[in-house]
């Protein structure tokens, strides 16, 4: 009972030190990476797309919203990275354990972990990258260069929101500066002579060959935005559905070799399992959990 109550003690997983040292161990290709695209992207935005729709009056508030996005997606990159996942150690083991059930299928009591020695939480798994085992793992973030867990998994969601934002922000603004410049232009209602000498009247595919040829890093840019909005949605729609389903990816993953139902049971002639995820308290609960995850205490009330 007395070992319920203590758990903000119990919860420190690492000190700063460590989070220090295993974040400096680990591959810092992919943040050079993002960091590098992020400053291409944004530097082509300043250089070209600002000044030209400064020119054609655009409102100053929207060419700043980028910036914004970037500021609040920069913090969340910073707390993501540096936040403490969820690791387990010998002295927070205890209390994690009791926090989540074990389900009998994707988690099975007893389980040890032979690096980490010690029995495996329910919803935990170890990390190849971070040599940890990490409570209500999700999946390891090579752009973050960290571990998603159960303390940064709401660092992650809103890194993931504002970077789609941003994509789709720089998209609609440069869309919109090219557009301008084509009704101001009436290129549309002109025409063409191609290679056979015949007219031809405007037309998209000719269109878009002649902004690529003025504005050519413009258009570049703005194809691959338009691809990383698409890409970045898809992945920040399926981690909407994660945090509203309580499942995390390593969990939805594992679950796929086995059939839904809802009741979690063997088969008796195949003795194929049945998975049901238990950890599924209504969509509210389930989003609450990701801003302030479970404590031991919080459990007990439960």
């Amino acid at each position: 009972q007395v070992l319920s109550f203590v758990v903000p003690t119990q919860l420190q997983s690492v000190t700063q030190r460590e989070l220090d040292r295993l974040f400096h161990t680990r591959s810092c290709l992919f943040v050079g990476l993002h960091i590098a695209l992020q400053a291409a992207v944004y530097g082509e935005y300043t250089w070209e797309v600002f000044v030209y729709c400064w020119e054609l009056q655009f409102h100053l508030l929207l060419l700043l919203l980028p910036y914004l996005l970037l500021a609040g997606n920069m913090g969340c990159f910073v707390l993501c990275s540096r936040a403490d996942p969820g690791i387990i150690t010998k002295s927070n083991h205890a209390s994690l354990v009791k926090i989540y059930a074990y389900d009998g299928v994707l988690f099975q009591k007893g389980v040890v972990c032979p690096t980490c020695n010690m029995e495996k939480p329910a919803r935990s798994k170890h990390c190849s990258f971070c040599n940890m085992c990490v409570h209500r793992f999700d999946h390891h973030c090579v752009w973050v260069n960290n571990c998603i867990g159960a303390f940064n998994a709401k660092y992650f969601f809103l890194y993931l929101c504002t970077l789609t934002a941003m994509a789709a922000t720089i998209a609609a603004i440069t869309a919109a500066f090219l557009t301008r410049v084509v009704l101001l232009t009436n290129m549309m209602q002109g025409s063409y002579i191609d290679d056979q000498g015949q007219e031809h009247a405007v037309e998209i595919l000719f269109l878009i060959q002649h902004l690529f040829l003025t504005f050519p890093r413009i258009v570049f840019m703005l194809g691959f935005v338009i691809l990383l909005t698409l890409i970045l949605g898809t992945y920040c729609c399926f981690n909407l559905y994660l945090a509203l389903t309580n499942q995390t990816s390593n969990e939805w993953c594992k679950s796929r070799r086995y059939g839904c139902s809802r009741h979690l049971t063997v088969q008796p002639h195949d003795r194929q399992v049945v998975y049901k995820n238990i950890y599924c308290k209504g969509v509210w609960m389930n989003l609450k959990e990701i801003f302030k995850p479970l404590t031991v205490l919080e459990r007990k009330k439960k």
